[in-house]
């Protein structure tokens, strides 16, 4: 008889990774159910606040994670990533923020900590695999391990998992991949699950309120008095007031700019050297061509000859068709047929085959 392989499942207390440890136990693996706590109030510059805590590192979600094990009968863990994500991810959120740019943690998160810091403590419990609730798939093909969309294109998670590794994605298990969100919440009712109907978190995980600037004036030492003050002014130079601090705008934001304008006008660059902030009219936040920093291929080792493709700027971006090639410093030049609006720097650029994540990687500037 053949020994059961050993998966360790990382649980945040949510229906979709309740229901995938589910479905690995059913399927004969050994079952081991982590919890990440990740961080905490304090970390988040809230303290000892009186809220409700709320997300996957509140006590109701540990619980609700150990209850699902507890009904299925296998062992589960809650451990301190703490200090792996306070230094991957939180301090990585503050310091591109800093830079005058808008960060995607959800990327940093799943590519230094959860299939990083995961894999090394499944391994010390001698597992084979590490599993999530993830909506995507890995298939192993021509001697690589490659990414796909999920089969649920409302749920897809793929553009936030484009920095996992070769070495990663060969131990990684995705039990939700051929499943939609509707299919996941029914076998939740089915296995007797309390979290079959449980609300889902859009909100960052340590800035459960969704107030950016407040977190960033609390964890950041005499910000304010860094960085208000600075000028607002059109792409010819033209002084029209004053702003809050470079750091609390993103690209595209038209809203809380406390300037008057006789046409609606957009952030469209953000100088922080100088704690400047350029803004413009709709038009002067198309552009079709970015250069990406820090990217990791999946279908391939490394980018030979330009490819064409379809990438997305944001989660949320519809896939265009552009032509990707290797620039002399590491990085690659994203030339698109269409402009694209407001391209960010600091969210990622994912490239994409058809269902297929060719690879991606964040956006250091536009090409003007």
């Amino acid at each position: 008889m053949t020994e059961k392989k050993k998966v360790v499942v990382g649980m945040s207390g949510g229906v979709d990774s309740s229901v995938a440890a589910c479905l690995l136990a059913e399927q004969g693996y050994e079952v081991i159910g982590i919890t990440m706590k990740t961080w905490d109030y304090d970390m988040a510059g809230l303290g000892k606040s009186s809220k409700k805590e709320t997300g996957c590192c509140s006590l109701e979600s540990i619980n609700d994670a150990r209850s699902v094990a507890v009904a299925k009968g296998f062992p589960h863990y809650t451990i301190d990533f703490r200090d792996d994500f306070g230094e991957a991810v939180i301090d990585y959120f503050k310091a591109e923020y800093l830079r005058g740019r808008t960060p995607n943690p959800c990327v940093m998160c799943n590519t230094k900590v959860k299939w990083d810091s995961l894999l090394r403590r499944a391994r010390l419990l001698g597992a084979d695999y590490i599993a999530t609730g993830h909506y995507a798939r890995v298939r192993h093909i021509d001697g690589r391990y490659r990414l796909f969309k999920g089969k649920d294109s409302n749920k897809d998670q793929s553009y936030v998992l484009w920095g996992i590794s070769q070495e990663a994605l060969a131990h990684t298990i995705f039990p939700l991949a051929e499943l939609t969100k509707p299919e996941v919440r029914e076998l939740a009712r089915q296995f007797g699950l309390k979290v079959a109907d449980k609300s889902e978190s859009y909100e960052i995980c340590f800035i459960p309120d969704n107030d950016y600037e407040r977190f960033l004036k609390e964890t950041i030492p005499n910000l304010e008095e860094r960085v208000s003050g600075g000028v607002v002014i059109d792409k010819d130079g033209n002084v029209l007031g004053r702003h809050r601090g470079y750091p609390f705008y993103t690209i595209g934001q038209r809203k809380g700019l406390g300037i008057s304008a006789p046409e609606p006008v957009y952030v469209t660059e953000i100088r922080y050297e100088t704690n400047t902030i350029v803004v413009g009219r709709d038009e002067d936040l198309l552009h079709d061509a970015l250069i990406a920093e820090e990217v990791n291929w999946i279908r391939f080792a490394e980018l030979s000859e330009p490819i064409r493709c379809e990438a997305k700027i944001r989660y949320k971006d519809k896939p265009e068709p552009c032509v990707v090639s290797r620039e002399k410093n590491g990085t690659v030049l994203v030339k698109f047929d269409q402009p694209k609006r407001a391209i960010t720097p600091g969210q990622a650029v994912v490239f994409y085959d058809g269902d297929e994540v060719l690879g991606g990687g964040f956006i250091q500037s536009v090409v003007k």
